[in-house]
């Protein structure tokens, strides 16, 4: 009888030590991928703005690699030319920005951006020539910009109203049209001087 309560007896204690010992299990720490991403693109435009362009590179470099199909990779991508820009690569530029356009193609930045570096790249014509070409209703904000950048604005402004015209319902439509008004500003005020 004693040995039977012994065990009783050591049983209860390591039940109410279990239960009451506040044991948990060990949080699992999960790696977030997108997360990262987001994290060294963050980095990356914190050394931009310190002017510490090479580890920018590299950060956003980073998020790429961690990110690489998703609509956010594009502003990645975006980031890395414009720091490209920057520190006068432009043909480096230009493959980060057809590649933000490819990831995602109804931001109206990429387009400005893209159409800044290929005059840099001194291929405003030819692009121009290819832009005509094709028929997608994108492509015309793309060919807009070049005559704005080629210096051919009211060219350029015909076809990006055309563009807002034709594609009312889409998200970009709203950038082209402000960008638009901003153009016949600036017509109107070198008319009026």
């Amino acid at each position: 009888m004693v040995k039977v309560m012994k065990k009783f007896l050591i049983l209860a204690l390591i039940f109410v030590s279990l239960t009451a010992s506040g044991y948990r299990k060990p949080d699992i720490y999960v790696i977030d991928a997108h997360k990262n991403g987001a994290k060294h693109n963050d980095w990356g435009l914190r050394y931009l703005n310190e002017k510490c362009y090479y580890a920018a590179i590299q950060e956003f470099k980073i998020a790429i690699s961690l990110n690489p199909d998703t609509q956010a990779t594009s502003t990645y991508y975006n980031n890395l030319g414009e720091t490209y820009m920057i520190i006068g690569y432009p043909d480096w530029a230009q493959d980060c920005f057809e590649r933000a356009i490819t990831q995602y193609s109804l931001n109206f930045k990429y387009y400005q951006n893209l159409a800044k570096c290929l005059k840099a790249r001194g291929l405003l014509q030819v692009k121009i020539q290819e832009y005509s070409q094709d028929g997608s209703p994108l492509n015309k904000v793309m060919l807009g910009l070049l005559y704005v950048e080629s210096g051919d604005v009211r060219r350029g402004v015909i076809i990006l109203d055309e563009f807002a015209m034709s594609e009312p319902d889409l998200v970009i439509t709203v950038a082209v049209k402000a960008y638009i008004k901003e153009l016949v500003n600036q017509i109107n005020n070198t008319q009026a001087l």
